[in-house]
């Protein structure tokens, strides 16, 4: 039965449809036969209970230039929609997570993927570490003295910002570097939450591994290996994509966690491994899913409808 989607997100004309997963989730289900409908966050309204936004009826193309076309705005409430997909890149602030305390009026009625209330409480640096065995030493603090005595615990560090996303703000550290106290300064005037700190990996020269999941299940992943000159593997700063095949450490891994991701809801999630250990677990807009269909693995826009059809059913 074809399903009414909206789908919350960066605006559609932002997107390199080359590499986006919303695109191409929104590309599988207007091949379902669904109905998409596209608003961004700032549209987004609650009024007496109920959530409504201005949506514009959305088709898609896989067009480089002409990918979309989009209808006049209606003011609806969404609790009409059989499917929102909250799909907007991080920054996970308060703007994010006020969305995720709306969205909660209307699910489970109106199926929103993934759950807002557990993307809500997942923070995606903070999630991971519900799992101590599996990643890095990593410290959250915004304590210079205690970051100070752990880079002198593991030598090589990485600080990066609690809640940024896309490898910004990303340093490494050498346990000999002198620009810790001054990096430190910088982050407690940028940011007022703590920060992470984590041991350095060398294993990230080989690959930051993105591994999704559906519904708990491992069903692809790619490897991406950071540029000579930069210790970020994140592709829209310079990491190259590869084919990959998943190790047995990192199966176990995905098993290990799969139980926890079934029970909070999250259908579509994507973790990063380095070596063997995993450094984060992202359930806000996970991506990756265009990669992993490029060098010949699943078609996991397809199995992440078969999910959301069977969870309507």
């Amino acid at each position: 039965m074809p399903l009414s989607v909206a789908v919350q997100m960066d605006h559609v004309r932002t997107v390199n449809i080359a590499g986006d997963t919303t695109f191409a989730l929104s590309l599988e289900a207007q091949r379902r036969g669904h109905k998409l409908f596209h608003y961004t966050p700032d549209r987004l309204s609650q009024c007496d209970g109920r959530v409504f936004a201005r949506v514009e009826e959305m088709t898609v193309r896989d067009v480089r230039g002409d990918h979309f076309t989009l209808g006049d705005p209606v003011r609806t409430d969404l609790s009409e929609m059989d499917v929102v997909l909250l799909r907007q890149d991080p920054p996970f602030d308060m703007n994010y997570i006020t969305t995720t305390h709306m969205l909660e009026r209307i699910h489970p009625k109106t199926l929103v993927v993934n759950d807002p209330a557990w993307v809500r409480n997942s923070p995606e640096k903070i999630f991971v570490t519900e799992f101590p065995d599996l990643m890095p030493a990593t410290l959250i603090t915004r304590d210079p003295a205690e970051v100070a005595a752990f880079r002198r615990e593991h030598g090589d560090i990485i600080v990066k910002p609690l809640y940024g996303n896309g490898g910004a703000g990303i340093f490494h550290l050498k346990d000999d570097d002198r620009n810790l106290a001054s990096l430190l300064e910088m982050f407690t005037q940028m940011f007022r939450e703590p920060f992470i700190v984590q041991q350095y990996l060398k294993a990230v020269r080989k690959g930051d591994k993105r591994i999704i999941l559906i519904d708990g299940e491992a069903v692809g992943a790619i490897n991406r290996v950071p540029a000579e000159h930069d210790s970020r593997s994140n592709m829209h700063v310079g990491g190259r994509a590869e084919a990959t095949e998943l190790t047995a450490r990192e199966r176990e891994i995905c098993e290990r966690i799969g139980p926890s991701l079934k029970q909070r809801g999250f259908i579509l999630v994507g973790i990063d491994v380095i070596g063997d250990w995993m450094t984060e677990i992202n359930v806000t807009s996970p991506t990756g899913v265009r990669e992993v269909k490029r060098f010949g693995g699943a078609d996991i826009a397809a199995l992440f409808w078969d999910a959301v059809e069977a969870k309507r059913a």
